[in-house]
């Protein structure tokens, strides 16, 4: 992968950091003025300092007496065939060139779970995750893209909204990427991923695309993947991107630590305030939406916009410049389609002026990576020689009621902990 670093620092830490560096193969390209740092030549090799450098190249710039010096290192990941090597690197030129089949073709990679290709795909993603940190700082510390979760219980009409709301986005020149996430069978383990033939017209638009995945008994109905596929939809260009999540529970709680701004969509028969309060949805919620206001249902969703106003002021503000608002919307005549988006507009702006997007996305890239670490424990957990042993022994004990299912982690702990 290629890291590239601005150094002004003189050069003798930044090589004796070098020797130290992990990397077998390095790749440098230095740009100075004709010495580096006081009376140190710029020309000494790399060589001589006990480190190989498969390409080294002096620039010369006449016009700057500052030092300017930039290192690329290039780590060859251990093991990749030059195949693979040029599969990732297809799949990030394609990704960035804003290639669609490169997109989904890279989805599909970080959701498998093959161990070799789960491997390809973390390098794939440091390569984009470099791309965008670059194009954030072009674009002065800026996000590229708008995330936006939208989450509701079945039947609330969100692949309705997203169609109407997707094709109004596009026809405004934005580009849209939809995360369609399907619930898996508890049986059969199938996912119907039935969203995007309910999105016709969006998924027929060149400026629009929407990926359904399944998830896979994912507790929340958010895939292990959700967060890496939003980056390569932000790599591919996409300015906005939307997160449609099962809504059952949890999900509101999952999709809420990786999106910028969270929508509730409610129909008119969602329940009174305080079934609101208690499933503890609301809190989550920036923005609710209640639909289906058309009618003989304008009536039921006035009502409940006006019992959803009373319940936020009996919660504490998750932010301190944004209240959440209460919407009704109407996909069939458009009403209130418009002001979702103004609503959305004026949620960035205000969270981007007052500092608090950024610090959102920073406490949510920690979220994201002991969430990871959680899950490899408990697969590395699982598949440990003394405890894959040990599983059945423990459970036909645990079924039969000899065993407690207290006594039996504690065991199939210990054995996990006494491993060589």
């Amino acid at each position: 992968m290629n890291i590239p670093m601005l150094l002004q620092h003189p050069p003798q830490h930044f090589l004796k950091g070098l020797l130290r560096a992990p990397f077998r193969r390095h790749h440098c390209i230095f740009h100075s003025s004709t010495h580096l740092g006081s009376g140190i030549p710029c020309a000494r090799p790399l060589s001589s300092l006990g480190r190989h450098c498969t390409t080294w190249m002096l620039l010369s710039d006449g016009l700057k007496r500052k030092l300017c010096l930039q290192t690329t290192v290039k780590e060859h990941p251990d093991g990749f065939s030059d195949k693979e090597q040029r599969f990732v690197d297809k799949l990030y030129t394609g990704l960035i060139q804003g290639q669609r089949a490169c997109l989904a073709e890279a989805i599909t990679l970080i959701e498998s779970t093959h161990t070799r290709k789960k491997e390809l795909a973390q390098v794939l993603l440091q390569k984009v995750l470099v791309h965008l940190r670059e194009q954030e700082r072009l674009n002065k510390g800026k996000p590229l893209a708008f995330r936006v979760g939208l989450s509701g219980p079945p039947g609330a009409g969100k692949s309705t909204f997203i169609e109407y709301f997707g094709k109004m986005l596009t026809e405004r020149g934005h580009k849209l990427s939809v995360l369609a996430v399907d619930p898996s069978s508890c049986t059969s383990g199938g996912s119907l991923l039935g969203d995007k033939t309910r999105m016709t017209e969006l998924s027929r638009d060149m400026n629009a695309y929407i990926r359904p995945s399944p998830t896979r008994g994912t507790l929340g109905g958010v895939t292990r993947t959700t967060n890496e596929a939003i980056l390569l939809c932000e790599g591919g260009g996409y300015d906005i991107i939307l997160i449609e999540t099962v809504g059952v529970g949890q999900s509101e709680f999952a999709v809420a630590d990786m999106v910028d701004m969270f929508v509730l969509l409610l129909p008119p028969a969602g329940g009174d305030e305080l079934q609101g309060i208690k499933r503890g949805i609301i809190e989550m919620a920036d923005l609710v939406a209640i639909t289906k206001s058309d009618g003989d249902l304008i009536v039921p969703a006035r009502r409940i916009q006006a019992e959803y106003v009373s319940a936020l002021k009996l919660l504490r503000r998750r932010s301190g410049v944004w209240r959440p608002k209460v919407i009704r919307i109407s996909a069939r005549s458009g009403e209130g389609i418009t002001d979702v988006w103004d609503k959305m507009k004026e949620f960035q702006d205000v969270m981007l002026a007052s500092g608090e997007l950024i610090a959102k996305r920073q406490r949510q890239q920690k979220v994201w990576m002991w969430n990871l670490i959680q899950e490899n424990v408990l697969e590395h957990f699982r598949t440990h020689p003394t405890v894959r042993e040990q599983i059945p022994l423990l459970e036909e004990r645990v079924l039969s009621g000899s065993l407690s299912p207290g006594l039996a982690a504690d065991l199939l702990l210990k054995a996990f902990k006494s491993r060589d």
